[in-house]
């Protein structure tokens, strides 16, 4: 269990994917309270919310109750001027608080700029705002952790590291380009806060269970192999593919308290799969023949030809994720390895939990059914 503490930990983006796995082990490992800034219309609407994502993860009715017993949901908004709190409000959060995790983001890879920008750029502006305050109220503030993406890249070849801060080659979407604006704003940010980047790779389930509410990126095309609807593949095949489990990205957040200042990945490293890798395992997995690996600019003279329109419609749906698996950058984790692996958090091999992925995803439905997490770890549908 953590240290004891009294001040409170403010997170956004507790209802999303990664946020939920970060509070529930702060909730576990430790007796801290937890202020949570939700999207939403008031504080009962605020709380309701909190609790429907945990209740995701926490299968007892009596421990979600007494984890909700230390959660303050707290009605905010990102794109607002003082993320739509009232001054009042802002000065007691900033009282309270030493530390603040900012999870939340827009993931779409398809909004337009504009609309990318002003939450994962601006958003972050206004919670860095809201940290500026916490630093010079009560005890100031531990730290200010922004949960990033090892995409950030973008298109760069080689080796990226964790120093790598200024780029100047093209971003595949407006999720990478703003998420990179974001990092930049917030190292140039007046006063200098404690800043703890943490940056993942393709985030997946959990690796004991497979939980996971997030169905994109690998998932999608791994539906759409496992239907048979996956013909061929515009992909590299020895192109790298860097996976890392909710579970390992939440024990990075939090395992990187006391750890100095900078930018952290939490990615797979050298444990990273490659497309021929993937391939396989879901072949052995699904019982299907392997797609054709297919050079990226055949794509769309395929989708000129005529091919059945289950096919069709799965490359057009899928066209999206598959620069993701033709790309020439693999991750240096060494800083983040460093302060971690001696305590346990480690990544792992894709091959070693592939099939956990696999169980929850068939049994959710490829993210169309409604499963939660047992205490045996055993998903049931509810």
């Amino acid at each position: 269990m953590l240290p004891t503490r009294t001040d409170a930990v403010l997170v956004t983006g507790v209802t999303g994917f990664v946020g939920t796995a970060i509070i529930l082990r702060i909730l576990e490992r430790s007796d801290r309270p937890i202020i949570a800034l939700v999207r939403a219309t008031d504080r009962t609407d605020a709380a309701a919310r909190v609790r429907a994502a945990l209740a995701d993860v926490v299968p007892h009715a009596a421990s979600l109750d007494t984890y909700m017993s230390r959660v303050t949901a707290v009605p905010a908004d990102l794109l607002a001027d003082g993320l739509g709190l009232r001054f009042a409000d802002r000065e007691d959060l900033a009282y309270r608080c030493d530390e603040v995790l900012h999870c939340a983001a827009a993931v779409s890879f398809e909004l337009p700029l504009d609309a990318a920008r002003a939450v994962n750029a601006a958003g972050a502006a206004r919670v860095a705002e809201l940290a500026t305050r916490c630093a010079g109220r009560g005890a100031g503030l531990r730290r200010i952790v922004h949960v990033s993406t090892a995409y950030v890249a973008g298109e760069r070849l080689g080796v990226f590291g964790e120093d790598d801060v200024t780029l100047s080659h093209p971003f595949r979407n407006t999720y990478e380009r703003t998420k990179h604006e974001a990092e930049q704003l917030l190292r140039a940010w007046t006063p200098r806060l404690p800043l703890q980047v943490v940056r993942p790779s393709i985030v997946v389930g959990e690796r004991a269970t497979g939980w996971t509410r997030s169905f994109n990126v690998l998932y999608w095309p791994l539906k759409m192999f496992a239907r048979g609807r996956l013909p061929v593949v515009p992909a590299v095949s020895d192109a790298p593919v860097d996976v890392v489990p909710v579970d390992y990205v939440a024990d990075v957040v939090l395992g990187l308290e006391g750890a100095p200042e900078g930018t952290y990945h939490a990615v797979a490293g050298r444990h990273a799969s490659t497309v021929s890798e993937v391939i396989d395992l879901a072949a052995a997995r699904f019982g299907v023949p392997e797609p054709a690996i297919v050079d990226p600019g055949v794509i769309e003279a395929a989708l000129a030809e005529p091919m059945p329109e289950p096919q069709r419609r799965a490359l057009e749906q899928a066209r999206v994720y598959f620069p993701y698996f033709r790309l020439g950058v693999r991750f240096d984790d060494r800083w983040a390895r460093s302060i971690l692996e001696p305590s346990g958090v480690a990544a792992a091999p894709l091959a070693s939990y592939f099939d956990t992925l696999m169980d929850f995803a068939q049994r959710a439905a490829w993210g169309r059914g409604a499963l939660t997490v047992t205490s045996n770890g055993v998903t049931v549908g509810v």
